[in-house]
């Protein structure tokens, strides 16, 4: 029932009916914690959902403690070097980005590139993501040598000539 809320929140979420997808994300979020534990990897899944929706909407006061709920609760219940804290870094990490706190950004996007690569390989989709998301990054910062090597990078791996 989680899963199915969840996923048809994601769609309204997508189409920018937020208002319609934020009850659906909080009910996912009570079954997933109610049935499993509030320190159970579905749930740190619905934390996300819902401050991605909030992000989104530029409530960030309300998207960063879900998104730093669901990462301590990925590296406690799957290790520090698994791909979902990865995912949980990346997205902590953009929303710092977006809010122009690049010193906070920074670290956390590097973090989650290292365990990309790590868990995933040098190659994988996700490894480009990050490799874009600090290029982006260097780019608000005025880094544009060092974002061109990584948007370089993950054109490479995506199969994009350039």
């Amino acid at each position: 029932m989680a899963g199915s809320l969840n996923n048809l929140a994601g769609l309204y979420n997508t189409q920018g009916q937020y208002a319609l997808a934020e009850p659906l994300y909080k009910r996912a979020l009570e079954i997933r914690e109610k049935a499993l534990g509030p320190d159970h990897p579905d749930v740190a899944l619905s934390l996300n959902n819902l401050a991605f929706l909030y992000n989104t909407q530029g409530q960030y006061a309300l998207a960063k403690p879900l998104y730093k709920r669901a990462l301590e609760i990925f590296e406690k219940a799957l290790g520090p070097d698994h791909p979902d804290v990865a995912l949980s870094l990346n997205n902590l990490a953009f929303l710092y980005n977006t809010q122009g706190q690049y010193a906070l950004a920074e670290p956390l996007y590097k973090r989650a590139l290292e365990i990309r690569e790590k868990a995933l390989g040098p190659d994988h989709p996700n490894v480009a993501g990050s490799l874009e998301n600090m290029a982006a990054l260097y780019r608000a910062t005025e880094r544009e040598k060092e974002a061109e090597k990584l948007e370089q990078r993950a054109a490479r791996i995506r199969g994009i000539k350039r």
